[in-house]
């Protein structure tokens, strides 16, 4: 009797390999095991673009590209990063390399398997049972992230890594990714920690510095990291990780070093290019922003990885340097992109940014000035994101070193300051933003100050003995200044003193009701839109749909 693993019929595959008779030979073994369609592809940027607009069952991919910078090993990790590759596509390495380090490399990756050459059409089979038996035996769980039942999800991976069932340790590392996200980070600890004594293994180490900076513990993370990195010093999502504790801890340097570094690891990532290229920009330095900005788009304009602030920030850089044409081209690439995405409300927000730049290049102060005044009328929105906040200080004080600013100008730099500049590193990249004006920056920085005054206020008066006075007070300016720093203090003092104060309900009720209209919660510095955590694993799900924005009164 046919087993359903085996059939194949209706299946599609994807064959890369840049040698002619390797592919033939794959192509012809996949129609003799009965695989329904085949397409082929010889670079790396073909099998990119053939992967993130048609799903495939299975993909074959060579690990070496003679004539190319990148690896099949680099294709799989910028897929992965990009929650491009969906559980359901198993995906093979096929190459020559037999090195235990290579094999760990794929091991790292969640491949589904990993064939070497020379191999017989029975080992290929066999490769893809394996892989089939794997995806079935696991069905259950990515059926509820599907349905976006998280919990539901988390408890079978538990269940499967405490039984040690069939495929724990990969139910082990979805189930701690899925911890994470639904904001379980001691529990995801745990899991991650539970794994490196079982097996010690680089990606259960990473999920345990992960875990702890999402709790904060930010010492504790780096110190995990720096371990790691010693031990694998090519271990790139290492340095992503790390990069993003020095950049929480506004550490900017030191997080532009370590973006290099993993940039250099990985030159045909085009998601950490990006990283590089905006950190780069927000640290000062707009001549090597303007580089490396550049290279990100003209390596991954047409990809899906592509994050439309790139062109944001390069255009920004161009308007800098006085490069007329490259700033028109900036306009023309951001209409491609919404020519390719008419319904995203982020492109057409981010493409009126640009066409302000234009503006002001060319002397039609009139236009820009009209375009900013429409973009403050949004600062108390609830859409009103720290991306946006960003762009408009920066156009703002392209206008003012031209001499030309809005009469309320200061306000609205001391309202976004209030507003976002809930930590150091938020700071620092909005005065980054503002950085073509310094007095825009200092404004920025000064507001940061004045909402660390209102926390330790409050702070005081709840170590004085009245944490209900000290909530109210943080209510009070949080209301006012729209801070997610005095929304979240507040939401701490609450969870520890509730015992000692007789409203909590009511006040609980009114600083949860800030939280979820601000999305305090979430309020972290990341860079561009981030469509995974850096060493995190993909875990694709449905979206909700968008929702009408709302004013903050």
């Amino acid at each position: 009797m046919a087993r359903p693993e085996d059939d194949l019929s209706s299946s599609q595959a994807l064959v890369i390999d840049s040698n002619p008779t390797s592919r033939s030979i794959l192509v012809s073994q996949l129609r003799d095991f009965g695989m329904g369609t085949v397409v082929q592809c010889s670079r790396l940027v073909d099998a990119r673009r053939q992967l993130e607009y048609r799903p495939f069952d299975l993909v074959l991919c060579e690990l070496n590209f003679p004539n190319e910078v990148s690896t099949g090993q680099d294709l799989l990790d910028d897929l992965r990063r990009n929650q491009l590759l969906p559980f359901s596509t198993v995906f093979i390495m096929v190459t020559g390399e037999a090195t235990y380090a290579k094999v760990a490399e794929a091991a790292e990756s969640a491949l589904d398997g990993y064939l070497l050459k020379p191999h017989k059409a029975a080992q290929l089979g066999e490769r893809l049972y394996q892989a089939r038996i794997r995806k079935i035996s696991l069905a259950e769980i990515f059926s509820a992230i599907e349905t976006e039942d998280f919990e539901r999800a988390a408890e079978l991976c538990l269940h499967r890594f405490e039984s040690r069932g069939l495929f724990w340790l990969y139910a082990a590392r979805v189930g701690a990714e899925l911890l994470l996200r639904t904001g379980k980070c001691a529990q995801a600890q745990i899991l991650y920690q539970a794994v490196v004594t079982a097996k010690t293994l680089p990606w259960a180490k990473l999920g345990v510095a992960r875990s702890l900076l999402d709790e904060g513990r930010v010492a504790q993370a780096s110190t995990t990291l720096e371990n790691l990195i010693s031990e694998d010093p090519t271990y790139a999502d290492a340095y992503d990780v790390m990069g993003r504790a020095q950049f929480e801890l506004g550490k900017m340097d030191s997080a532009l070093s370590t973006y290099k570094m993993a940039s250099d690891l990985t030159p045909a990532s085009i998601s950490r290019l990006q990283n590089l290229g905006m950190m780069t920009y927000y640290s000062g330095d707009r001549v090597e922003a303007e580089k490396v900005l550049d290279r990100t788009a003209r390596l991954g304009l047409d990809s899906k990885m592509f994050d439309c602030q790139t062109l944001v920030l390069l255009a920004f850089t161009r308007l800098e340097t006085g490069d007329r044409k490259g700033l028109q081209r900036c306009r023309d690439d951001f209409a491609r992109l919404i020519e390719r995405n008419p319904k995203s409300q982020r492109h057409q927000r981010l493409a009126h940014i640009v066409e302000a730049l234009s503006y002001i290049q060319n002397h039609q102060f009139a236009q820009a000035l009209s375009a900013v005044r429409d973009l403050v009328k949004l600062v108390k929105t609830t859409d009103f994101d720290f991306e946006s906040a960003s762009n408009l200080l920066s156009l703002m004080a392209q206008l003012a070193s031209k001499a030309i600013q809005l009469d309320e100008v200061d306000t609205v730099v001391d309202t976004l300051g209030m507003r976002f500049c809930t930590n150091r590193a938020m700071t620092e990249l909005l005065a980054g933003a503002a950085g073509a004006h310094a007095p825009y920056a200092a404004r920025v920085r000064a507001a940061h100050g004045q909402i660390m005054k209102l926390t330790e206020h409050a702070l005081l008066i709840s170590m004085e003995g009245d944490p209900a006075g000290a909530v109210k007070d943080l209510i009070l300016h949080g209301k006012e200044t729209l801070s997610g720093k005095l929304i979240e203090t507040a939401h701490l003092v609450l969870h520890k003193y509730a015992h000692k104060i007789e409203e909590a309900p009511r006040l609980t009720e009114i600083v949860q009701a800030l939280r979820t209209r601000y999305a305090t919660h979430s309020q972290k510095p990341v860079l561009g839109e981030q469509k995974r955590q850096a060493g995190g694993l993909s875990l694709r799900t449905g979206s909700a749909p968008p929702k009408a924005p709302e004013v903050l009164t």
